[in-house]
């Protein structure tokens, strides 16, 4: 009879460890579906998918590359359908509206700077392109010699800059929480705030070839400044 007793206790152990397997094994799923459809936030808040500093600059980075691949597309397009002459291309005053943001050159410099002052760097950039990318939309839209395709671009492009711009926030405001950067970067908003009063009093229409050469040049300044700082705060991360 003992036995026997031994032998009931032994299969309802038994069941009891397979039974509570199965149920982490659906807690595990069920967790995972959540996380996979939630939306992305910083402070890890229930309801949010949570990513790590580094999950965040990948995002960022990758937004960027393609953001630029995006710009030198409609540069390059430009180029060879509406500047058909070099010469004229060479004439093109090619002075950008953000040449007054003090930017680093090169990289040795880029990573002398402060991590705030490289953020703030970064986030002065994209302000900066709010605007006139969504004229230049506006001027490709109402242009006949463009077609729809370079349009949609332009509005994709522009698109972009925004959900940059956030992302990048969304980075800041995660470094400030974790006290590897201070608050000295907050309200960087307003275009007119983050460039030099000078540059608004000169500040001229640019052509729309002027807009692309530029926007060019300054997102992958974007783009490398992201890798730079990704790499002084998690270098432990493909660096």
């Amino acid at each position: 009879q003992t036995a026997t007793s031994t032998n009931k206790i032994s299969r309802m152990s038994r069941k009891m460890r397979q039974f509570t397997v199965l149920f982490l094994v659906l807690m595990c799923l069920q967790l995972q579906l959540k996380v996979s459809s939630a939306p992305i936030c910083v402070h890890g808040h229930t309801g949010c998918h949570y990513l790590s500093v580094s999950d965040l600059f990948d995002r960022v980075i990758q937004h960027s590359s393609r953001m630029h691949s995006l710009s030198s597309d409609l540069h390059s397009e430009f180029e060879k359908y509406f500047l058909p002459s070099r010469n004229q291309v060479g004439r093109e005053n090619r002075k950008c509206h953000t040449s007054m943001i003090l930017t680093p050159n090169g990289k040795e410099n880029a990573q002398r700077l402060a991590r705030e002052e490289l953020t703030q760097v970064i986030l002065k950039l994209l302000v900066a392109w709010i605007d006139p990318l969504s004229q230049f939309h506006q001027s490709i839209a109402r242009n006949e010699d463009f077609t729809n395709f370079s349009s949609n671009k332009a509005l994709e492009m522009s698109d972009m800059l925004h959900e940059l711009k956030n992302g990048v926030e969304k980075v800041a405001e995660k470094l400030q929480l974790l006290g590897i950067i201070s608050n000295s970067i907050s309200g960087l908003s307003s275009a007119d705030a983050l460039l030099p009063s000078s540059a608004s009093n000169d500040a001229r229409p640019m052509s729309d070839y002027e807009i692309l050469h530029c926007f060019r040049r300054d997102s992958n300044k974007v783009q490398n400044y992201l890798k730079i700082l990704k790499c002084r705060i998690v270098p432990e991360h493909g660096c």
